[in-house]
């Protein structure tokens, strides 16, 4: 049956958060919803006949909907690798089937012809209504396994598949992949870890230059990477209001993991949310649609509200997620989703790490930048008057945004201001000289320009100051003149990071490479602490 859409009306709308927006459709549409329900029931029955019980819907009088369906030609897509809490014990894999099976599962073990580990998946059945009065609804089903209690350091081999596609038999063995957990977590009583690497960008979405970060990035080897936020843009308006409906494309996913499968099903791709993954139509706080897609560590201060908001630790290195829609004056959709929980997380999250002697980096990554001089979005006043303060608290080694398609970087900044340059190829000690911003969001969506020159590594056009501006409440433009934009480049690119770990109270290092999407280095630098040191101000 055609139901007319039913949105929130536009005057209303601009007056209302995501979640208010939420309940006034839930309230206005629930005759809708009984209406449809026999569409609705179509993602239902994935689980049930999937997992074969449970709390979902009974099959109707004809049968499951997987009746019917021939197993063997549905093929598993969009494989995606995620970290568990602990990286070294626990891994995260998820994929997708463009129609219902039954019985998904995980089949991995430590050799490709030994995956006699066989785990059943969870189905996480996503429906997206006809959003518009011409649209069409469409159905998606994701599949997710947790894997808990894997030996550190060792390579898996792995493969995905359902009643009728296995695959350990025939020719489904060429859909083998690998993972590789971290090293076990110790103190400084032993050696220290050994060197690796780790890469980040954002924005991403779906393009030949998207395409191209990712080979470039597979070529790295790294032990992770970073997904600073805008993962698709199935959204493309980015608002998180009920009205991005009309131009919103679910199927914009499923062309995503066919893309990013060729680096993300080997190497964890670890996402926050930007403002195009706010998707209003699947929950209150529009990340009802993430939620079925990803499985992260949720380990933050609540999964429900904040899924995108985790840590884990590497290494030597400790990583935190950090959902930046809940503090965006720019784009306050979610402004105040946690009521400050976020924030209070955050501040016992670093104080941890730091007090954790294995611990000598700490990395965070979010989406709005705190220091940005673009044209487009510069920066957002509510992460800097939110988290800048912490993150100079705590010496926080490296803060990675998207949300400015370009690639940019700072001096160290205290206070606001240049503490310390840090030149292309000169070394950086956050201890004492403050905290770098880097600005990655050039992974494949179009790109944005600067008012001032590009000045990047072979390339330096410096100038003393930028004029440019920052978000204040209300979503007001505060002009500002800064000195501390010290690279910009606004080509496609990422950024690699190579960590060298050192005995306690020897040096250790992270080098970050800012690569273009050929492999050429535009910028690089050094951040340099003293193995085992805690730092706290």
């Amino acid at each position: 049956m055609d139901i007319p859409n039913m949105g929130v009306p536009a005057g209303l709308a601009d007056r209302m958060s995501t979640a208010e927006q939420h309940e006034y459709l839930r309230s206005r549409l629930s005759r809708r919803r009984m209406l449809r329900s026999s569409a609705v029931t179509v993602g239902l029955l994935a689980v049930g006949g999937a997992l074969g019980g449970g709390t979902a819907a009974a099959a109707p009088a004809g049968g499951s909907v997987t009746d019917g369906i021939d197993g063997a030609l549905v093929a598993p897509t969009g494989r995606h690798l995620a970290f568990g809490p602990r990286p070294d014990t626990q891994f995260r894999i998820s994929w997708q089937v463009p129609a219902p099976v039954k019985r998904p599962f995980l089949r991995f073990g430590r050799h490709p012809w030994d995956l006699s580990h066989k785990v059943e998946a969870e189905v996480r059945a996503l429906h997206t209504p006809a959003l518009t009065p011409t649209g069409t609804p469409v159905d998606q089903y994701y599949l997710h396994v947790a894997l808990d209690h894997l030996q550190p350091d060792t390579t898996y081999y792995y493969g995905v598949g359902h009643q009728g596609f296995d695959p350990a038999s025939g020719q489904a063995i060429s859909t083998l992949s690998t993972f590789r957990t971290a090293p076990a977590r110790h103190g400084r009583g032993g050696r220290p870890y050994e060197p690796f690497t780790f890469t980040a960008f954002g924005d991403q979405g779906v393009s030949s230059h998207a395409a191209g970060n990712d080979h470039v990035i597979l070529a790295q080897k790294p032990a992770f990477h970073l997904h600073a936020g805008d993962i698709c843009y199935a959204d493309p308006a980015g608002s998180g209001q009920d009205s991005d409906k009309s131009v919103y494309s679910a199927t914009t996913w499923d062309a995503f993991l066919v893309q990013t499968e060729t680096v993300a099903a080997k190497v964890p791709w670890m996402v926050s949310y930007g403002n195009h993954d706010m998707e209003a139509w699947y929950s209150h706080h529009g990340y009802g649609g993430e939620d079925a897609r990803f499985f992260l560590p949720g380990n933050g201060p609540d999964p429900r509200t904040a899924p995108g908001v985790y840590s884990f630790v590497y290494g030597n290195v400790g990583v935190v997620s950090l959902d930046a829609n809940d503090v965006s004056y720019e784009i306050p959709a979610n402004l105040g989703l946690t009521a400050g929980r976020q924030t209070a997380w955050l501040e016992r999250t670093l104080r941890s790490l730091r007090a954790d002697e294995g611990v000598d980096f700490v990395v965070v990554f979010f989406h709005h930048c705190a220091f940005s001089t673009t044209h487009q979005h510069a920066s957002e006043g509510g992460v800097r008057e939110a988290w800048v303060p912490l993150f100079e608290k705590y010496r926080v080694d490296l803060v990675v945004n998207g949300h400015n398609h370009v690639y940019e970087r700072t001096d160290a900044i205290l206070g606001n201001k240049v503490a310390k340059a840090v030149p292309s190829g000169g070394t950086v000690e956050p201890a004492k000289d403050g905290v770098v911003y880097v600005t990655a969001g050039a992974a494949g969506r179009s790109l944005y320009s600067f008012d001032a020159p590009d000045s990047y590594e072979g390339h330096e056009k410096r100038v003393d100051s930028v004029a440019t501006f920052h978000f204040a409440k209300g979503g007001v433009k505060v002009p500002e003149t800064v000195e501390w934009s010290r690279v910009r480049y606004t080509g496609y690119s990422f950024v690699r990071v190579d960590v060298a770990p050192a005995h306690k109270g020897r040096t250790a290092t992270m080098k970050v490479t800012a690569l273009a999407e050929d492999g050429t280095q535009v910028d690089h630098y050094t951040i340099a602490r003293r193995a085992g040191e805690c730092t706290a101000h």
